[in-house]
């Protein structure tokens, strides 16, 4: 199916829950800041208090957790097929996925550079991209926030914000267990459980287990691959010990266990023109079937292993009339990559074994303290002070297998046969890390000039240090495996040396709107913002002297108008907005070939602009009936584009080049209902639908490689159907995801055997089934 009939299919299907949330706010609230919400209000704390979603100058996505867990995997990656303008780059781990607002994000394999979407949860920003994309357990709501959020947030903020709040303990002993099974051999598990201890004492744990074989088949091993085993858990606990004070805290664990995400050879080999030639590599390979390939044959099992945990503890207190706010974090992560990089079943003559080992580890400690005043006054306001450190060191070792052979090139010939001449096995380790220090002071007020006009104001400074160190010892030179670096003297018989970089920089940025109420249920506004994100350097294993100079701050400059309408008594909300955006020193990948091997060179891609239109619609003409959707027109491109150090001039991306992971056009349309039967037993129906059009996965200045390197366009659609009491103790609920079985890939990348290109392919890629069953107590 092409991507106008399934933009067609999906936005007229009518997701098993709604995909914009109702209800309170969390603990990271302001817990004197408003009156309880009405019914069926929107709150969200995207100015760090609580507020109705209709009153707050700013694009904002709201997805409940009923609507992330309802997808094949509840996580950042699934809640992207709910967001227009949310656009998810998969690879082959978690540490190099990356998240896309608009258009605009942060790709890169660098250990010293930071997302341009920042992910928030529950008050505590993650310093690390790949901290932010484990299961999402226990959520109550994700909060987009749309453009620039260079004032409250700052941090990683340049391209917009993921506030994520999860679910507070409740007053009475309950809660839920809930069990699903997919075909595929899909388990997944989580239950809740509040246990109050007294009044003023309030607990909650929750915990999650899941199990997936995987979708791609390794022929050389004879198993499926691309699956995972999580596990992990959440505890929080609320003290509220006088009307003026209250303590939350929050102490969460995950170990994740996943043999994913091997990338299936996709295309045949191909030449620089992108023409078919040949090659004896494929006679060991699956035949490549585009985004329909399902099969690799690789001796290593491409996997990650990965812990991780946090506690912090935030406390409120009112001080008069104003509310003081502290959120103290720790926060301890380790990765461990393990790769096939030649994508074969073994070392070949002339296709050379590159087998990576990748351990990372890091921590972050945070500490912010904000004072907020009461929302109802002439100037109401929010000031602050924030700071992190962030370690990371990552131990990086690659391993080779080389050999030759007499025989004829048209011939694969196995290193390990008579044919082959020895093999040598070349490798080299390198020990990298960073360390990010940020501080900052920050601001925002609205002035309420009349009962319907207000102007909101706000800056943040930002002072930012940032430390790398680098070493590489190679013990034989071999493809992908650089010379030692930092070099040392020839014949001192001394390992690398050591190369230590350091970048500072100071900035500011802000906020200012106007926002006028043109009726009591509808709300308009203008606002233009300034986005920051510090320093980077591009440290990683292949570093090498062209790559040590400092990358300078990303900044951007952006205008957004508004118009947010609750209409119908509030049955029905529509925001609609329109922005653009221009990023300067805009921090981007693009390929590189290092040692042989295709890489990707972090650096200062130049200016680069997006601008579109998007809006967001809940509809509730019933009761039982919920209608939700929205729609994004995202035109995200290079203005002009820098020319790396050291690199041709041929490495420049042309003017008007599409920025990858930025879709022209992507939707989303739920529905479910509830049909109150009148007796014991009451029915569900939901279904959802999501579409987008074709995207650039490869930012390469090489038309070729962008048209191979693009995913085209597609469109999902979810059913479900389900059965339970009318006390909602009980439900079972089926569903059938990708209904259409429509296939597509989540990432295009070159750099496989003989110039073919490599997919990746995510499990929504295939229609399957699955019953959950749910008990609340």
């Amino acid at each position: 199916m092409g991507w106008r009939q399934g933009w067609s299919a999906a936005l007229w299907a009518a997701a098993a829950t709604p995909a914009l949330a109702q209800g309170g706010a969390s603990a990271a609230s302001d817990p004197a800041a408003t009156p309880a919400p009405a019914p069926g209000e929107i709150v969200v704390t995207a100015q760090k208090r609580s507020e109705s979603l209709q009153k707050v100058p700013l694009a904002v996505s709201v997805v409940s957790g009923e609507a992330v867990a309802a997808q094949g995997r509840p996580s950042l990656e699934s809640a992207a097929s709910l967001i227009p303008a949310l656009n998810f780059q998969k690879s082959g781990t978690t540490l190099n996925q990356s998240l896309f607002l608009r258009g605009v994000g942060t790709a890169t394999f660098s250990i010293a550079g930071e997302p341009s979407v920042s992910t928030v949860i529950d008050g505590v920003v993650y310093s690390r991209p790949g901290e932010a994309f484990s299961d999402l357990i226990d959520i109550d709501q994700i909060e987009v926030l749309r453009g620039p959020q260079g004032t409250l947030f700052g941090k990683n903020a340049s391209a917009g914000v993921i506030n994520i709040t999860t679910r507070q303990p409740g007053r009475r002993f309950g809660g839920y267990a809930e069990a699903s099974f997919y075909t595929a051999s899909e388990v997944r598990t989580r239950g809740a459980v509040d246990v109050p201890l007294s009044d003023t004492l309030l607990t909650r744990f929750s915990g999650f287990y899941g199990r997936y074989n995987g979708n791609i088949h390794n022929v050389a091993l004879g198993r499926r691959v691309n699956g995972y085993q999580h596990e992990g858990g959440r505890a929080q606990i609320n003290w509220t010990p006088s009307t003026t004070a209250r303590f939350a805290l929050i102490a969460d664990y995950h170990h994740n266990n996943d043999d994913c995400c091997a990338e299936v050879i996709g295309t045949g080999p191909l030449n620089a023109a992108g023409q078919p030639i040949a090659s004896a590599a494929f006679a060991a390979l699956p035949a490549p079937r585009g985004d329909k390939s399902r099969a690799i044959a690789q001796d290593l099992v491409t996997r990650t292993r990965e812990t991780g945990y946090g506690i912090s503890l935030q406390g409120d207190f009112t001080l008069g009339t104003q509310t003081v706010t502290t959120i103290t974090a720790y926060r301890d992560y380790k990765n461990t990559e393990i790769r096939d990089g030649d994508f074969l079943p073994r070392a070949y003559a002339g296709f050379n074994q590159l087998h990576d080992f990748g351990p990372q580890r890091g921590h972050t400690f945070s500490q912010e303290v904000r004072i907020a005043s009461p929302l109802r006054q002439f100037l109401s306001y929010v000031v602050g002070a924030y700071y992190s450190r962030a370690f990371s060191e990552r131990i990086f070792r690659r391993d080779d297998q080389v050999c030759t052979s007499a025989a004829p090139a048209t011939s694969l010939v196995p290193c390990d046969s008579a044919a082959a001449r020895p093999s040598t096995f070349p490798s080299g380790t390198a020990d990298f890390g960073s360390v990010f220090k940020t501080m900052s002071l920050f601001g925002q007020g609205t002035a309420n000039l009349t009962s319907r006009l207000r102007l909101i104001g706000g800056a943040r400074f930002t002072a930012d240090e940032l430390t790398v160190f680098h070493s590489r010892d190679t013990l034989l030179a071999g493809p992908g495996i650089n010379p030692s670096f930092p070099a040392t003297p020839t014949g001192t018989g001394q390992p690398a040396g050591r190369f230590n970089g350091k970048a500072t920089n100071t900035n500011l940025s802000g906020k200012a709107a106007v926002q006028y109420d043109l009726t009591r249920a509808v709300t308009g506004y203008v606002s233009y913002t300034r986005g920051y994100k510090g320093p980077a350097f591009n440290v990683f294993y292949n570093l090498t002297a062209t790559g040590t100079n400092a990358i300078a701050p990303e900044t951007s400059n952006s205008f957004e108008i508004g118009l947010k309408n609750s209409l119908f008594g509030g049955t029905l909300v529509l925001n609609l907005d329109a922005f653009y955006a221009k990023y300067h020193n805009f921090q981007a990948n693009n390929p590189d070939l290092v040692a042989g091997v295709v890489v990707t060179r972090f650096t200062n891609a130049g200016a680069v602009s997006t601008r579109g239109g998007e809006a967001d619609l809940l509809w509730r003409p019933l009761r039982d009936l919920s209608v939700t959707g929205g729609i994004a027109y995202t035109d995200a491109h290079v203005d002009r584009f820098f020319q790396a150090p050291g690199a041709p001039a041929t490495a420049v991306i042309p003017a008007g080049t599409s920025l990858q992971f930025a879709p022209r056009w992507k939707g989303s349309l739920a529905a479910d209902y509830r049909w109150r039967t009148g007796g014991a037993i009451d029915l569900f129906f939901g279904a959802q639908g999501n579409a987008q059009s074709k995207q650039l996965a490869l930012f390469s200045p090489d038309p070729v490689q962008r048209q191979l390197a693009t995913i085209k366009g597609y469109g999902l659609i979810n059913l479900s159907a389900g059965i339970g009491d009318r006390g909602d103790r009980y439900r079972l609920t089926v569903q059938v995801r990708n209904l259409l079985d429509q296939s597509f890939a989540a990432a295009i990348q070159n750099g496989g055997p003989s110039g073919s290109y490599r997919y990746q392919i995510p499990r929504d890629a295939d229609r399957y089934v699955g019953v959950t069953g749910r008990v609340n107590f």
